[in-house]
């Protein structure tokens, strides 16, 4: 193959041709300067011949080369010359042949369309870490070449394919990968061990939940949601974001979705769950922090009492379609310190659906946070439906795909208007008791008719009295005035409440057999399903019992 009529058009070349052109003609004016001319002979005479590149012979430099080379020319690429490293990798290449067929490699690489792009075009392109058969890797640079005078058009023009092995960075960064998918699943898996397996059932309430990690270029987040049944027809509802990613992150959420559900037990307002929440997340971890909004629904009062911690504002989509934002208060995140947060509130009337959401739902790189806010309310607007088909309208809405580059968890929940037949097992009574030695038995007369109207089994109907007894005697006997007594039925228990205006709350003690008291709370813990009480928000307590009804029986 006579190289002469071809020239690679390879960076630099031109500009060494011409720093050598200069070099040739500096020795007379340099004799002139401050060099002497003696000097300069001295320094010809004993420096090693150095060739020029223009004098060296290109074939026996590709040859020598480590790397693979080859060039084709013509339309139909024809192949002129391999190098010996080719030839090693490849084996023995016929000179001349199409390399559509000569070079089946060049074609499992889907290199021809390149070759056609550069032969057109007279760009260079490079394409990085293709493996070839040999199961090796290769980063491939096609430069166009061109015969002679470089006019010959694309009949005249040919491609030089350089072939640079890569195998090992590309294991490596193979390696790397498999390394960071192994650290990503483990901290998915973290986290959705550590997330609800299955959501609590309220009474009033339908809920759905769903949380989907960052895609795979992104470690998993602190995203987390929950559901907390306090008792007494109460709901606790939870939302919250460490921020950070990773096991670490996924660590200290599982941790603070702990404390929660044991701060959640003690009934106590939402600002003070986050109080007491705040105060942890700085002991766990001073630099990591996290937002939580903390909301409770009591159906008797037909809104959400909420608390936030830096975290977006709760969404409320009334019956009529129309969308609340919760404002503030809003407090700084958990682990800031030095805050003191309160609570608000948000209307929740029946047909109402409820959205607690974190922040990859509605936060894009290129829009404002308002902007994704406002989006999704717009989504709620039109959002109807049973509370899954909600959450997934609204991630789908807003874009969340499995490549989305943050977590997202979401929390729907609906409070159904009851009607029809439905309407018949939740119910609602009430009394107001004025106090004085008649107090009690009103009170057992009112639950009584209550109980029998509501067609409760008669072992059901004389427990529920006998409660009513004691808690309303407990209240007489060591509260003040205004004092109230609620039953309440759903579905699926009978609740029973007395409210009052002193706020110390009771506990369940043993009676000596002296005593003559004592023993109220615990005949109630003794005949009920369930018992607690806590403070009530304008001062006051409230103790409740519920018992759990017989479950109709299905044939």
């Amino acid at each position: 193959m006579n190289f002469t009529r071809w020239s690679a058009r390879l960076p630099g070349t031109q500009r060494r041709a011409a720093a050598r052109t200069e070099q040739t003609a500096s020795p007379d004016r340099r004799g002139e300067g401050s060099v002497p001319a003696a000097r300069v002979e001295q320094l010809t005479d004993e420096s090693p011949s150095v060739p020029a590149v223009d004098e060296l012979r290109v074939r026996e430099v590709l040859d020598r080369a480590p790397s693979l080379v080859a060039l084709v020319h013509g339309p139909d690429h024809r192949i002129a010359y391999v190098n010996d490293a080719y030839t090693t990798a490849f084996g023995v290449r016929p000179l001349g042949e199409c390399a559509r067929e000569a070079l089946p490699e060049l074609d499992a690489l889907g290199l021809f369309p390149l070759l056609d792009q550069v032969q057109r075009s007279g760009k260079s392109r490079t394409v990085k870490s293709r493996k070839a058969p040999d199961g090796r890797s290769y980063t491939f640079t096609c430069t166009p070449v061109a015969q002679g005078d470089g006019k010959g058009g694309s009949d005249g023009r040919g491609v030089l394919v350089f072939a640079t092995d890569v195998t090992d960075h590309a294991e490596a960064a193979e390696r790397l990968r498999a390394s960071e998918r192994r650290q990503r699943e483990t901290a998915v898996t973290l986290q959705r061990s550590l997330l609800p397996q299955e959501l609590e059932e309220p009474d009033d309430l339908r809920i759905a939940a769903t949380y989907h990690p960052g895609g795979t270029e992104a470690a998993v987040g602190g995203d987390w949601y929950d559901v907390i049944t306090l008792g007494g027809g109460r709901t606790a509802l939870v939302i919250g974001d460490v921020m950070g990613r990773g096991v670490r992150a996924a660590a200290v959420m599982g941790q603070l979705r702990t404390a929660v559900r044991a701060y959640a037990r003690l009934d106590l307002p939402p600002h003070e769950v986050l109080q007491l929440l705040d105060g942890l997340a700085a002991e766990i971890d001073a630099n990591q922090i996290a937002t939580c909004a903390y909301a409770i629904h009591d159906p008797n009062e037909g809104k959400l009492i909420y608390s936030s911690a830096g975290h977006l504002p709760i969404l409320v989509r009334d019956e009529n379609g129309t969308v609340l934002r919760a404002e503030e208060p809003t407090g700084p995140p958990l682990g800031t310190g030095g805050w003191m947060h309160t609570s608000g509130s948000i209307p929740l009337a029946p047909g109402s659906t409820a959205v607690l959401y974190t922040d990859g739902l509605v936060e894009r790189r290129d829009a404002d946070l308002d902007e994704g806010i406002a989006a999704l309310e717009r989504a709620l607007a039109g959002a109807t439906g049973t509370p899954q088909v909600v959450c997934d309208r609204l991630v789908r809405s807003a874009g969340v795909t499995p490549d989305h580059d943050d977590d997202v968890a979401v929390l729907v929940l609906q409070h159904p208007a009851r009607t029809g037949a439905d309407s018949e097992l939740f119910r609602n009574a009430a009394l107001e008791l004025l106090g004085g030695v008649e107090a009690a038995p009103r009170a057992r007369a009112f639950a009584s008719g209550v109980l029998t109207s509501w067609r409760f089994p008669a072992d059901l109907h004389d427990l529920g009295v006998l409660a009513t007894s004691e808690l309303v005697a407990n209240s007489l006997q060591h509260g003040t005035p205004p004092m109230r007594l609620r039953l309440r039925r759903t579905d699926r228990r009978l609740i029973i409440e007395v409210t009052d205006g002193d706020d110390h709350l009771p506990r369940r003690r043993r009676a000596e057999p002296g005593d003559e008291s004592g023993r109220g709370i615990a005949i109630v813990a003794t005949i009920a399903s369930n018992w607690g009480c806590r403070r009530t928000p304008g001062g006051g307590k409230a103790v409740w019992c519920e018992f759990a009804l017989p479950r109709p029986q299905t044939t």
